[in-house]
């Protein structure tokens, strides 16, 4: 596995890893110091162990506490009818999965919460191959001011990857939420791989920046390796909330309170 992971706590991390395995296909693949690693080829899931509170009842795809990740799926009808089969979802869509306008990428897809309460959304993109591997294409969070994030994740080495804004019935039904408006903008890394959404959405919502504790379960992670942690933190003071030299990781909120977990890059030997 490289590039960004993510990792969701969990008051029962051991049921939610059988969740993930059984209704999305993921492999377990170790468990170190309360953290589960999980796999769906070479993306990374990760689920900690948490004491804190329970995720909360209403968290509305506009809340700055919103983040979901997304799954791909060739076959959204088959990875519909799997996750039928599993236990311990609930719908954030009306009406099964949607298809979006070609304007705004035409893809299809379904949102749903996981046993603990995390958002979670199947997609299937119109020109995905026939039995591509799934994997996950992107972790998507609610902010309040778009150009401040960009400004925000840029400084963090990602760069600007699209842009479009979705409204209609079709990202109503998506959402679970009437008269949708919202500005999506992918942010990518250089590397590739999973990538970062940032989702404003337009109106009179109180988008006060979210403080959730780092135990709750609400308080996902996106989590990559940094080259220099102090070069990060050094950029980002303000933004700190832990650093661990133990297992050499920084913990920092973004301007909306998201989470993000940096983690040193491991050093690759110079060639001789």
């Amino acid at each position: 596995m490289s590039g960004m992971r993510i990792r969701l706590n969990a008051r029962r991390p051991g049921a939610l890893t059988a969740f993930y395995i059984q209704a999305l296909g993921f492999e377990r693949v170790s468990s170190r110091a309360g953290v589960i690693t999980l796999a769906l080829g070479a993306s990374g899931l990760e689920i900690a162990a948490c004491e804190g509170q329970p995720y909360p009842d209403v968290v509305p795809g506009w809340s700055p506490l919103f983040q979901h990740f997304a799954v791909t799926t060739s076959d959204m009808a088959g990875a519909m009818a799997r996750l039928g089969r599993t236990q311990g979802w609930t719908p954030i869509s009306r009406g099964g999965p949607q298809r979006l306008p070609a304007n705004t990428g035409g893809v299809t897809a379904f949102k749903f919460r996981d046993p603990e309460g995390h958002p979670v959304e199947l997609i299937a993109f119109p020109d995905e191959p026939t039995g591509a591997a799934a994997r996950i294409d992107h972790s998507a969070i609610s902010v309040a001011d778009t150009a401040m994030s960009v400004a925000f994740y840029e400084a963090l080495g990602l760069v600007v990857g699209g842009r479009s804004l979705n409204r209609g019935p079709e990202q109503d039904r998506l959402d679970g939420l009437d008269g949708v408006e919202v500005e999506v903008t992918a942010l990518r890394f250089p590397g590739g791989g999973a990538h970062v959404e940032l989702l404003c959405y337009r109106g009179d919502y109180p988008q006060v920046a979210s403080r959730a504790e780092p135990d709750d379960v609400v308080a996902t992670r996106l989590v990559w390796d940094a080259l220099s942690l102090e070069t990060v933190a050094g950029a980002f003071p303000a933004f700190v909330v832990t650093v661990d030299p133990t297992d050499g990781t920084l913990l920092l909120h973004d301007p909306d309170g998201h989470l993000l977990l940096m983690a040193q890059a491991p050093i690759t030997p110079s060639a001789q």
